[in-house]
């Protein structure tokens, strides 16, 4: 199993009425393709992550950097064959529209990715707050160290510093390949991120079809995958230790979604029609340029 965490506090950002944008703001051209609405000070500039006409929560923000991660240690691996997602937005109540704790499983078949997000207070997964572990057979990997399933003591694993092809780094590479139309000036893989990013947006797509259920109700939310199950376990005692009553309390049960790699579509159609959106005009973009 590959995981991915981001455990990264993100407290209440309250409530703000709509209002005349400031002078020095273009809130039309912001807004682009986006459908057309009011502004309120809760968009610009930060805060637009956690609303769904701009944003998609922290799984794709600053989840979508660990979800790379998790992706690229599963030799091979594009799009998932399944996906279900569950979460909800606890602690306080404010404007803002995404899931602020999430649990994401996607099938690959042999392998298992698991992605969590937690934006309240919480402790490291066997000492990674924002990062990866890895799963193998006889233990877990995790920063420096290799956790053994046999209880013995954390032993230290080799860290290998990538070599950069230039001192400008990421940017640079992306402007000479771009002058150039040459990706082999590139050290990472341009499809790789395609993949990495589409998964935050199926953990999404399930999370946004799902339903409200109670905590009570569905103590199994991932059926009979107890990994997965493990990890809601966990999300659950997080929010009892951030003071949330569990009881009486509902969180979003994502739609099961099976995924098609080959096509990139679900075996759903309410599922695809959210895999895209009509842009507003004149922010469209032709799918054919003469």
């Amino acid at each position: 199993m590959s995981r991915g965490l981001c455990y990264k506090r993100r407290d209440s950002i309250g409530f703000k009425e709509t209002s005349t944008p400031p002078s020095h703001l273009d809130f039309d051209l912001w807004t682009g393709p986006a459908p057309k609405q009011a502004y309120h000070g809760n968009l610009v500039h930060y805060n637009w992550h956690w609303f769904w006409d701009f944003g998609n929560g922290d799984i794709g923000n600053q989840g979508s950097h660990q979800m790379h991660a998790a992706l690229h240690a599963i030799p091979g691996a594009t799009l998932p064959r399944f996906v279900v997602s569950v979460g909800g937005r606890f602690g306080y109540r404010d404007q803002g529209q995404t899931a602020n704790t999430q649990v994401a499983m996607f099938d690959f078949g042999d392998t298992l990715l698991i992605f969590e997000v937690r934006g309240l207070q919480t402790k490291d997964y066997y000492g990674q707050g924002i990062g990866n572990t890895f799963h193998f057979e006889e233990g877990i990997v995790a920063g420096d160290k290799f956790y053994p399933n046999n209880g013995k003591d954390p032993e230290p694993v080799a860290w290998v510093e990538p070599e950069r092809m230039s001192k400008g780094g990421n940017f640079e590479e992306f402007v000479k390949c771009m002058r150039t139309r040459d990706k082999e000036v590139l050290d990472w893989d341009l499809e790789l991120a395609h993949y990495s990013s589409a998964l935050c947006h199926l953990a999404n797509i399930s999370y946004r079809l799902g339903e409200q259920v109670q905590f009570r109700n569905k103590a199994r939310p991932f059926g009979h995958n107890e990994t997965a199950n493990e990890a809601f376990e966990r999300m659950c005692d997080h929010l009892k230790d951030n003071g949330v009553t569990l009881e009486g309390t509902e969180y979003r049960l994502g739609r099961a979604l099976q995924f098609s790699a080959k096509w990139e579509r679900f075996i759903d159609r309410q599922a695809n029609m959210l895999l895209s959106r009509p842009a507003r005009p004149p922010f469209a973009v032709p799918e054919k340029l003469i």
